[in-house]
């Protein structure tokens, strides 16, 4: 072991020669020394994002397209979405602390149907921003939203009678 670090040492070449003098006050003297931080780069930098961010917001203002939504059409309309649209999120919280191991099946699939709704909902807004305020539209938009909700009313039911198999139609059976 001794020999084949004697002839390590002895094959390498490693400096075994003392700094300088006054090596250790200059290593101190410039670890001591504060940082130069160069403060224009960053002000030219923070500059230009500020440029870039409000070019974009009015980029992003000015050409977008806006959509219509039902509750463009009127203040009856508005009225009706915000109905809908409070009570179908009602429903989904009451949905979600239901859910259990027994229930996720039946949770899943009504999501499923919920969010092909969501999409078809979404036809809609474009028909309504393209075509203008037609009452075709508008009706299928509210027959949208009801079927939504009925989705939620019967999942809700049919998680009552996986809870309570013995209920059925308000009947127990002893």
């Amino acid at each position: 072991m001794e020999d084949k670090l004697h002839q390590f040492f002895s094959e390498n070449e490693f400096d075994f020669q003392e700094p300088h003098s006054g090596h250790l006050e200059r290593f101190e003297r410039k670890l001591n020394q504060p940082k130069k931080v160069n403060r224009t780069s960053w002000k030219w930098l923070s500059a230009a994002a500020s440029v870039v961010l409000i070019f974009g917001f009015w980029l992003g203002s000015n050409h977008q397209k806006s959509q219509l939504d039902l509750a463009d059409v009127s203040p009856k309309m508005e009225e009706v979405q915000t109905y809908f649209v409070s009570t179908i999120h009602q429903e989904l919280k009451t949905l979600e602390k239901n859910r259990s191991l027994d229930t996720e099946s039946i949770i899943e699939n009504a999501l499923e149907e919920l969010e092909e709704l969501e999409d078809e909902y979404k036809v809609f807004v474009k028909e309504l921003t393209e075509n203008g305020q037609q009452r075709k539209i508008i009706n299928a938009m509210i027959r949208n939203y009801q079927q939504r909700l009925d989705i939620l009313e019967s999942t809700l039911k049919q998680i009552e009678q996986a809870k309570n198999p013995n209920i059925l139609n308000n009947e127990v059976y002893i």
